[in-house]
């Protein structure tokens, strides 16, 4: 009777989509919303360590043209008001303000320096924003798929249950593909999680130490600016 019934079980199969096609419905469809999540996931993180490298490309080439000894206004007006770069961006920002703080006479108008670091802040806001939007995505797959994963391993195991007492038999070939099925849902759910919190904590920090430099670039530029105005 055991070599009866472990031949039984050795002709099951235990494939992936074998396992998916004989889920139930509702662990079918746990199984999809895994895999699409893992996939929204990836998508974000590629893009995200993309637009990260391209950012700090272009801070380093910016920053070289900035201390290269060029004129601020000469260096404005090659890059214009709505550059592409988000160091050129804040730069610009902060330019604007401080061409609209002189008067006609040619003084200046009176709180430029605080004008011109409000500008700046709004502008490293703007991109910060920019660089964070996507991971509270990540954050969401990788603390809730693992309990959809579970949802659909509790779900499959009852299921399970239930043919085992319909059919009054709990031999291997019985147990064992319900079983299965339950877990990969499970299994999907670890897949999908782990690399969402493991690239959510690097691509935070990654961006937080963007938006340093460009908090240390604006006070920098705040520093000269605020040195002009007063001589």
């Amino acid at each position: 009777m055991e070599a009866e019934t472990l031949a039984l079980a050795q002709e099951i199969d235990f494939s992936l989509w074998a396992l998916f096609a004989r889920a139930t419905i509702v662990v079918k469809l746990v199984m999809v919303l895994l895999v699409a999540a893992s996939f929204w996931a990836w998508s974000i993180i590629i893009q995200k360590l993309i637009m990260y490298r391209k950012a700090r490309t272009e801070a380093d080439t910016f920053d070289r043209q900035f201390w290269s000894g060029e004129p601020l206004d000469e260096l404005f007006e090659e890059i214009g008001a709505d550059p592409d770069g988000q160091s050129q961006r804040i730069f610009a920002a902060g330019m604007m303000e401080w061409r609209r703080s002189h008067r006609t006479d040619g003084g200046m108008i009176a709180g430029a320096t605080a004008r011109i670091d409000r500008s700046m802040d709004v502008a490293i806001a703007k991109e910060a924003e920019d660089l964070q939007r996507g991971l509270s995505v990540l954050a969401t797959v990788g603390s809730t798929a693992p309990f959809v994963g579970l949802f659909g391993t509790v779900w499959g195991i009852m299921h399970a249950f239930i043919s085992i007492a319909e059919q009054q038999n709990t031999n291997l070939a019985v147990v064992a593909p319900g079983i299965a099925e339950a877990l990969l849902a499970t299994g999907l759910g670890l897949l999908a999680a782990i690399p969402a919190v493991v690239f959510y904590n690097k691509l935070s920090a990654d961006a937080d130490r963007i938006v340093a430099g460009y908090e240390a670039f604006a006070d920098e530029f705040a520093t000269i600016l605020s040195r002009q105005l007063d001589s």
